[in-house]
């Protein structure tokens, strides 16, 4: 398949388009050359078959065919609500999180979160993981990128959760099983999408669970095994997908 890019420009069919820094150094790594078949999105949806028809040091430039609507989009919607990982976890879990298909990610300050994000660091940990979806797009071949927003507060969040259908929270305590829970509320959840809640290593405390459950999160379980938090969410959503019908 011809390399695919993404560009933060409208996209029109039969017009000819001066590819952004960031695109014209990776092409040039590929060593591609004019007359090569490239794709571009925008992220707003679908993608353009494109010819490079210029290269340069320092620019480049493609022709854009007609716009392809097609999409590799999950049948439901999920929002992943993950407290603040260390290291280099957080850029591995969004990373895998946009290639199984999450619709959003909300990046969570939680008590019992390693990392602490704010001001000029929150802003440019941000920029990064924006970058991350973008790449993670064009590698798996989704044209619409899943939403980023800023990092919260557990706390506050939760007081504005966005409404979906299913507001689950993993937990080791909880009871009651993900996939048995999916496959009951299949449809309900197909349809009014899904808000995931994952704590950072050490899971949740007990209060911020209680003020989950408040704000009206289930708990969820997904066996007798406790998995990095880097593992739990990703293997939540590899779950809903093999029941909601994502794959």
């Amino acid at each position: 398949m011809p390399p695919r890019f993404f560009v933060d420009a409208a996209l029109a069919a039969d017009t000819v388009l001066e590819l952004p820094d960031a695109v014209v150094r990776h092409v040039q790594v590929l060593r591609l050359a004019p007359g090569d078949a490239i794709t571009l999105f925008n992220g707003q949806g679908g993608s353009h078959p494109a010819t490079l028809t210029e290269i340069g040091k320092r620019h480049a430039s493609a022709t854009l065919g007609t716009h392809d609507a097609s999409e590799a989009e999950t049948p439901f919607a999920v929002t992943l609500a993950q407290g603040l990982a260390g290291g280099d976890k957080m850029d591995w879990l969004i990373e895998k999180a946009v290639e199984l298909g999450v619709s959003a990610i909300q990046p969570l300050q939680a008590a019992r979160s390693v990392v602490r994000l704010s001001g000029e660091r929150a802003t440019k940990r941000q920029a990064h993981w924006q970058a991350l979806i973008e790449a993670a797009c064009e590698q798996c071949g989704r044209n619409r990128l899943p939403a980023l927003a800023p990092v919260a507060n557990l706390e506050s969040w939760l007081t504005s959760v966005p409404a979906t259908a299913a507001r689950l929270a993993l937990s080791p305590r909880a009871s009651a099983s993900l996939p048995e829970l999916a496959q009951a509320e299949r449809e309900a959840w197909r349809a009014g999408g899904v808000t995931l809640l994952i704590g950072p290593e050490g899971g949740l405390s007990p209060e911020e669970e209680d003020r989950a459950r408040r704000a009206g999160f289930i708990g969820v379980s997904l066996g007798p095994r406790i998995l990095r938090t880097e593992t739990a969410g990703l293997t939540c959503l590899a779950t809903l997908n093999a029941i909601l019908g994502g794959f």
